[in-house]
Formats: C-alpha cells, sequence, structure tokens
C-alpha cells in the first residue's frame, strides 16, 4: 500500500469534525507547554532539537524545503486543542479530522485575514505537517519511542464549481490523545497570542505549565531552561534575553524576578499576579521546586 492510499485509509475511517464558532477559551497541551518541540526563531531552522534527561527523550527534525515548525506555527496546535476541548465538554464528538477555514484560525490566533496571512497560514501547515518528532514521553515503556508530525496531512477544499471552501487537516494521535486527557491540557491567557518574541512565548508556556497559579511561584535556574528552550542562542545571550523579559515584566498574569540561588547560580523566579489578591514572595531557599529537573 502506498503512502497516499494509507492516508486515504486513515481519512476514511476517520469523523469529519467541523470547527466550532465562536470564541473558544484558548487551550494549550501541557507536553507542548514544558518540552522543547518547536524552533523559537522566525528565520528557517534545519539543526534538530536533540533534548534528553533520565527520564525522556525528544528530538525534532525539520526538512530543508520548509525548515522546522515554530513557536507561532504551533499557535494551529493550540486552535485545535480548544476546539476538541469545547466540543468535547459540550458532548460533541471529536475527531482527529478537522475541516475548518483559515479565517477561523487566524481571528482565533488574533492574526490579519489578509492574502499574506493565508499564504503564512499555508507555510505554517506546511512546516506542522513536514515536522518529525520523535519522543518517549507518554510511552508505556521506558524505551520505547512515538514517532508523529504535528500535522498527519491537510488539504484546501472546494466546492462543485472550484470555490474554496476551507481546509480540513488531520491530527497524530500522540497529539489528540494528549488533548483528550483533562489532567494534560490547561488555559491559557488570549495575551499569549499578542507575546512577539520567540524566547518570550517559549517562557510563557513554561511559567503557566510549572507556576500555574499557584500563590508560592516556582523557579528554575538559568541553566535548565536554556536546554528546556532547545534554542541555538548561546548561554550568555540567552539569560541576557531572559533579564530582558523580566525587566519589561512580559508575560501576561506572571510577576517575574532574577534571583540567585544559594550557589551564586541565576535563577527565574515566578508567580501569578492574582487581581485584588495579595502575591506571597518568593522563597529564596534554593531548593528545587517540584519540576525543576523534568
Amino acid at each position: 500500500m502506498t503512502s497516499q492510499q494509507k492516508r486515504a485509509s486513515e481519512r476514511n475511517q476517520l469523523h469529519l469534525f467541523r470547527a466550532l464558532p465562536g470564541g473558544l477559551a484558548p487551550r494549550d497541551q501541557q507536553n507542548l507547554m514544558a518540552y522543547p518541540f518547536f524552533s523559537l526563531a522566525k528565520s528557517k531552522r534545519v539543526l534538530p532539537i536533540d533534548y534528553r534527561t533520565s527520564t525522556v527523550a525528544i528530538r525534532v527534525e525539520g526538512v530543508p524545503d520548509h525548515g522546522m515548525a515554530t513557536i507561532w506555527d504551533a499557535d494551529v496546535l493550540i486552535w485545535a486543542a480548544s476546539q476538541i476541548v469545547e466540543a468535547r465538554d459540550a458532548g460533541l464528538q471529536t475527531s482527529r479530522l478537522m475541516a475548518t477555514t483559515p479565517y477561523e484560525i487566524l481571528t482565533f490566533v488574533g492574526r490579519g485575514t489578509g492574502a499574506r496571512d493565508y499564504e503564512r497560514l499555508k507555510a505554517a501547515l506546511d512546516r506542522l505537517q513536514s515536522t518529525s518528532v520523535l519522543t518517549s514521553i507518554r510511552q508505556s515503556a521506558e524505551r520505547r519511542r512515538h514517532r508523529f508530525s504535528w500535522i498527519n496531512e491537510w488539504k484546501e477544499t472546494t466546492d462543485a464549481n472550484g470555490r474554496p471552501l476551507g481546509l480540513e487537516l488531520v491530527l497524530p494521535d500522540w497529539f489528540y490523545a494528549g488533548v483528550l486527557d483533562d489532567a494534560l491540557v490547561l488555559t491559557i491567557d488570549r495575551a499569549y497570542f499578542d507575546l512577539t518574541g520567540g524566547l518570550e512565548r517559549w517562557l510563557y508556556r513554561v511559567v503557566r505549565k510549572h507556576g500555574g497559579r499557584q500563590a508560592g511561584g516556582w523557579s528554575f535556574d538559568f541553566l535548565h531552561l536554556h536546554a528546556k528552550s532547545g534554542s541555538l542562542s548561546p548561554l550568555k545571550h540567552f539569560a541576557y534575553d531572559l533579564r530582558e523579559i523580566v525587566r519589561r515584566q512580559a508575560l501576561p498574569g506572571y510577576r517575574l524576578i532574577v534571583d540567585r540561588g544559594t550557589r551564586g547560580a541565576e535563577r527565574l523566579a515566578f508567580t501569578s499576579v492574582l487581581p485584588h489578591a495579595f502575591v506571597s514572595r518568593f522563597r529564596r531557599d534554593g531548593i528545587s521546586r517540584p519540576g525543576d529537573r523534568l
């Protein structure tokens, strides 16, 4: 069976889910928030991300024609996760096969809707489809790996007269299963889509995942954050950019502080800023919080 026949067979077995209208709350998948799955640069990246700890292995590869999927491209996955969760909570049947329009995706993620924006969306879909991910996350055995692309396939649809109707895309099992698991999805601030820097966007997702809305806050040392980001920037430049984000207090809903641990290493501490509520001080004991060694 050819790859084209396999894709046709997969589509025929899937229920078509049509995107819901209206302003849905944006939801993100926690595995994508906690680990380096996307390029943080707007320029094309083809150098793989290779991230390993004692418990997690991730390798992300792009292709020369399109480059690796970026953190801006991941907005499409946030849109998809938001649709699936909203439909499931309303008692509707969801599916990995989704039908929508470029307009619906672009307006949800706060982009323009001109011809250039449509072309950029198509380029994002190409990168999502051509990026290969190999990971041990959520595998039943320690040495098992799951390989997938962020989108199995996508296509433009037309009516009988050839006029454009919209888009159809097929999500991978790994992503879809993670979205259906309540424990693996978080609501994010819609202001996230206004963040223009790749590092800002990545840092917001890390902070939202690990800090949540805990009054006591959370912290990571700079070296660990650098490894978790998958960034190609040298640690010295990465640390400078982190300090600039802290200086500008750029992340919606969170207060950031650069602290030093007991050994003098710089740490990024963060806590939720709750309206009309007292925000607890950060603990400066230098002890790693849960999640520091994910």
